[in-house]
């Protein structure tokens, strides 16, 4: 179930804006991403995650992976009836996941700094809702004017 049109998801982004801001805090990237349930009592967020790459020194704990691993076991019919809100276009290996779990749609603070493989959610049938949030451009703006070096690391450049 897509999670409806009149939905307002800006509770939801500084949700993810807040993990985003913990992330870079920690010396981290500033991505963050939540995951949301729609139930009988309204949507509910049962995932919280940001880039943990530096941190764990990990190389795959991306902000919507880490909401992934927080929101622990779910079932398929869990995650085909939730949405996944993220601050940044996700990149193919987050896109892998999404896809895997066949989760309907996908919010997106911004794509300008990076726009990941929104085509490819695209053409499985993922519903993208883009927020445009001038919040989430400037935190990554401001982040890849710091740390180029950093933030080429996370994309594999």
């Amino acid at each position: 179930m897509n999670a409806p049109d009149s939905l307002d998801y800006q509770p939801f982004l500084d949700a993810a804006i807040a993990e985003a801001q913990q992330g870079l805090a920690e010396g981290g990237i500033p991505i963050g991403s939540v995951l949301v349930l729609n139930t009988e009592d309204g949507p509910k967020i049962v995932g919280r995650g940001h880039n943990q790459r530096v941190q764990q020194g990990s190389a795959i704990r991306h902000g919507e992976m880490d909401a992934l691993e927080n929101a622990g076991r779910l079932t398929a019919k869990d995650y085909q009836n939730s949405f996944i809100v993220t601050t940044l276009s996700p990149c193919p290996m987050c896109t892998g996941a999404i896809l895997l779990y066949k989760i309907p749609t996908v919010v997106i603070g911004e794509n300008e700094t990076f726009l990941g493989a929104e085509e490819t959610l695209i053409q499985h049938g993922v519903r993208l809702v883009h927020l445009e949030s001038e919040a989430c451009k400037q935190m990554m703006r401001d982040f890849i004017a710091a740390k180029p070096e950093l933030w080429n690391e996370d994309i594999g450049v």
